[in-house]
């Protein structure tokens, strides 16, 4: 979603003629001289995919609100070739073109000022076509007719400036003409739907699309490819899904699940939807920077994000579809309708449509108990959040660069937690008539975060400005610490005091939050709200169960209770809501890892956890002991008696669950089958890993169902040997369907073994797994071998940023050694920081430099606490014989699943073999 490489600052100044010298620059919001506004974009466009070039001609109506002798405006790489300038004042000399690089800017001066007033400028230029998601790009893709190409356009957050030049800011906004000439036969698509098609001849057609509403720049979107489209009609909008040929069928879901939601959100927002059509386009390939983009009325994702093929996707693969469309669709209103004025409000945008994913996911697939994965989402922006490195969710934003990596933790999961707590704080249909009206007074502009506190307010009645500028003008965790409760007069009391959660700066004093909180007693219906004011809280609670701080996680903080009062929790932990099951086992993780509380405190936790739980907190006790092996990495021996406790607590829930699925199981079961091996193979199951090699081997077509073969598939290359390697590589190269071709490539960067880790490297930096591929398959590497991924990516630093689009390259590069916990390897972030990205753009290095060092300061102070923690529990003798215990029932319920003459038979089709 982003890229516009830029180091230097621009700036703004009021009646400004044209830029001043850079060095001179100040240290403020970038921004164009606000001397001219445009109004309308009639661009004309032709590219050659061939020859990897375009051709254009835009004519901007524009608006000189003060007298300028010079029009600046945004453009990367571009050629003009003729400038004109018409208007009321008659016509004027073809101006001075001066074009800026490192500013991405293109300067017209004029022999004389332009007094106030409408003018049309008319620009002739040429462009390039990218292989990147960025700007107006191609994608090659193999078919069973042989290889085709097809273009698509992605602007977000400022590359509308490759294509087009123009005010490419998100306050400046217009409407869009927009005439095509692509090849005959080809399907060219825009925001609005087509309005006129001629034949030209000589193999080319003429597609014109109607002006679009009036939007931001970086919304303008086109693509143009051997593609088809269904449709379907949901009230006055067509709803579309656009694929390769062929591939129209596996969109299917997509496009049911997109009218359920639109009918959704014109009801929420109280705003139809305002096109005419909404299309999902999905290109083949894949990014590793972003999975879906949401242009106005044309929503443009990579297949993997749409569509679900029958021969390897899952039940995640259906969530994933659904959540996806929810949130790019949210964006039409949260957004498109109503934009933020500039970058530093981004969360604005990207937050509130998280939260709008979540809460539409749970209210119209139930099922699936997504509302249990909100504590992921909170748990993934306060581990960012706790550490250096972190920043407000309203964030001051210089330059594009920055822009860039604002799409991040704290934008998207701190943003939806924060307003997920102030839609608990001042209720649902408060805040809904607050959104309403929001965006009823600011449809078609920009707003600040402020203009969403008013509307609000105003709805309910109740002041949230404190609150909400406390959570998103400050970065940084609040810690809630619960005294010994004490029952009295069948009522708990408690005193909660607020600090502040930190894992890398511990001696930092601590910030304050207003903090609502909501308490609760097991057993006892009537929940306790209050505001955390203060600083410290005098708490009265109905009942005298097991006490809940932040009962229900719907507020964003840490939880830190007392011992006595955890060890209640720990006894009563499976009579407690999913939900807050999933808080506690989550806070306790993160506070044991931070030496915050006693980490056997996470562990008594998992080992407490009923069979019977539900799936999602099997699945996030399986992730802390994925992660804990992870910290074992260069301890073997510990390891080994990590692992022998892990599978033995993992395996038996595996043999519950089964390889095959059973009639009339849950979703989330599903999902919890393919984490549970998954994670298993990770910790060096023999058993899984042999039962996969098994099924991988046969020449049973049941053995691989749909549901399970790209899973299995990961267990057989992780754990690969040379020969393994190469028939998994031979069948990505003969594969033609590239959904499976993409999980192939990436399944050949995810071995153990770094031999075959470094034969991934090389094969990622040749043509063959295509060019929006290779640095996912170099990220993939990193997973397990940070150190080699991250000096392979120096080491060949041209070719890997040829694959990266630029303003990902401060991202890209220092996240690639964030995982590891080499000492040396901070020096070395460092170094590749100082010599390759300006100061403004060190932000994602100075995050893995902090990881890394986090996670060396884990491994020294927390596993020796984890050693001694296995030492005291089941005897090493005993937990060999509970860990063959429980290989021995799971190898029996494979078997009867195998022997079973009904096994698998509900698949109908047959997966293809490697």
């Amino acid at each position: 979603m982003r890229r516009s490489f830029i180091s230097a600052l621009v700036f703004t100044i009021v009646g400004a003629t044209a830029l001043p010298a850079l060095a001179s620059a100040p240290a403020v919001t970038t921004q164009l001289p606000r001397t001219v506004r445009p109004s309308h974009y009639d661009l004309a466009l032709t590219p050659d995919a061939q020859k990897m070039t375009f051709a254009a001609s835009v004519t901007i109506s524009i608006e000189v609100v003060q007298t300028t002798d010079t029009i600046t405006l945004n453009a990367a790489d571009l050629t003009f070739k003729a400038a004109r300038l018409s208007g009321r004042h008659g016509h004027f000399h073809a101006p001075r073109i001066t074009l800026d690089p490192a500013l991405q800017t293109a300067s017209f001066r004029f022999e004389r000022p332009l007094p106030k007033g409408s003018y049309r400028l008319t620009l002739d230029y040429t462009g390039k076509i990218g292989t990147q998601a960025a700007g107006l790009f191609a994608v090659d893709y193999q078919t069973a007719a042989g290889s085709k190409r097809a273009l698509f356009t992605q602007f977000e957050n400022s590359d509308a400036r490759d294509m087009i030049p123009s005010w490419d800011e998100p306050a400046y906004k217009a409407t869009f003409t927009l005439t095509a000439t692509v090849p005959s036969g080809d399907l060219a698509v825009s925001n609005m739907p087509a309005a006129k098609t001629t034949v030209l001849g000589n193999g080319l057609t003429r597609v014109q699309f109607p002006p679009s509403p009036k939007m931001s720049s970086y919304l303008l979107f086109f693509a143009s490819g051997d593609f088809e489209r269904a449709t379907q009609q949901a009230g006055s909008t067509e709803l579309g899904v656009i694929t390769k040929k062929g591939a129209g069928a596996q969109a299917a879901y997509a496009l049911a699940s997109s009218a359920e939601v639109l009918r959704e959100y014109n009801d929420y927002f109280a705003i139809p939807f305002p096109l005419p059509k909404l299309d999902n386009i999905a290109a083949p390939g894949t990014s590793q920077f972003f999975s879906a983009m949401e242009n106005w009325g044309a929503i443009f994702t990579f297949e993997h994000t749409l569509l679900l093929d029958p021969a390897i996707s899952t039940q995640a693969d259906k969530q994933r579809v659904f959540s996806v469309a929810a949130h790019e669709m949210a964006h039409q209103w949260f957004g498109d309708l109503v934009t933020m004025r500039w970058w530093d409000d981004i969360w604005l945008n990207e937050g509130f449509a998280s939260w709008m994913e979540s809460r539409t996911t749970a209210r119209l697939r139930p099922q699936w108990h997504t509302e249990l994965a909100n504590i992921d989402g909170r748990e993934y922006a306060m581990a960012r959040d706790a550490g250096a490195g972190t920043h407000p969710v309203v964030q001051r934003i210089r330059t594009v660069e920055q822009a860039s990596q604002a799409f991040d933790e704290i934008t998207y999961q701190k943003g939806e937690a924060v307003i997920r707590m102030l839609e608990s704080y001042v209720g649902s249909d408060a805040w809904r008539a607050g959104v309403r009206a929001y965006m009823k007074q600011h449809a078609y502009g920009n707003t600040v975060s402020d203009d969403l506190w008013r509307a609000i307010e105003a709805a309910a009645n109740k002041p949230i400005r404190t609150i909400a500028h406390d959570f998103t003008l400050q970065a940084g965790v609040p810690l809630v610490e619960v005294g010994d409760t004490v029952c009295r007069d069948g009522d708990t009391h408690v005193t909660l005091t607020q600090g502040e959660f930190t894992k890398n700066e511990p001696e930092r004093k601590a910030q304050h939050w207003n903090v609502p909180v909501i308490a609760q007693t097991l057993g006892h219906p009537t929940p306790v709200r209050t505001l955390l004011s203060s600083g410290k809280a005098e708490l009265r609670v109905p009942g005298c169960g097991a006490l809940i701080v932040n009962a229900g996680q719907s507020a964003y903080f840490r939880t830190l209770y007392s011992a006595r009062d955890f060890a209640a929790l720990s006894r009563d932990i499976n009579a407690l809501p999913a939900i807050d099951q999933l808080g506690i086992l989550a806070d306790s993780w993160s506070l044991g890892v931070a030496g915050k509380q006693d980490i056997g405190a996470v562990l008594d936790l998992a080992r407490a956890i009923a069979p019977g739980a539900e799936p999602q907190i099997w699945d996030k006790m399986a992730s802390i002991f994925a992660a804990i092996d992870n910290y074992y990495r260069d301890d073997q021996p510990g390891r080994a008696n990590w692992r022998r406790f892990a599978i033995a607590r993992l395996a038996p829930k595996l043999a519950q669950v089964g390889w095959k699925p059973q009639a009339e199981e849950a979703e989330p079961v599903a999902i919890l089958r393919t984490n549970l091996i998954r994670t298993l193979s990770a910790l060096n199951d023999a058993d899984v890993i042999a039962e996969a090699r098994r099924r991988y081997a046969s020449a049973d077509p049941q053995a691989m169902p749909p549901d399970l073969r790209m899973t299995l598939l990961a267990v057989v290359a992780r754990h690969a040997d040379a020969t393994t390697w190469e028939g998994l590589h031979a069948a990505a190269i003969a594969e033609t369907t590239p959904l499976i071709k993409d999980g192939l490539y990436t399944l050949l960067a995810t071995s153990s073994d770094q031999t075959l880790a470094r034969r991934a490297l090389d094969l990622a930096l040749t043509a063959e797994p295509g060019a929006t591929k290779s640095s996912g398959m170099i990220a993939a590497v990193a997973a397990l071998h940070p150190d080699l991924a991250f000096d392979y990516a120096l080491a060949h630093l041209p070719a890997v940023e040829e694959r990266v689009d630029a303003a990902s390259r401060s991202r890209y590069i220092p996240a690639l050694a964030s995982g590891s916990a080499n000492a040396a390897m901070p020096a070395k972030v460092r170094a590749y920081a100082q010599a390759h990205l300006a100061p403004a753009a060190r932000r994602s290095a100075e995050i893995a430099i902090a990881d890394i060092e986090y996670r060396i300061t884990v491994r020294q102070r927390r596993l020796p606490q984890i050693s001694a923690w296995l030492s005291r529990q089941t005897p090493p003798q005993a937990a060999t014989q509970a860990a063959t215990q429980a290989a021995t029932q799971r190898t029996t319920a494979t078997a009867a699943q195998l022997a079973s003459p009904a096994a698998d038979s509900s698949h109908k089709q047959q997966p293809v073999q490697y």
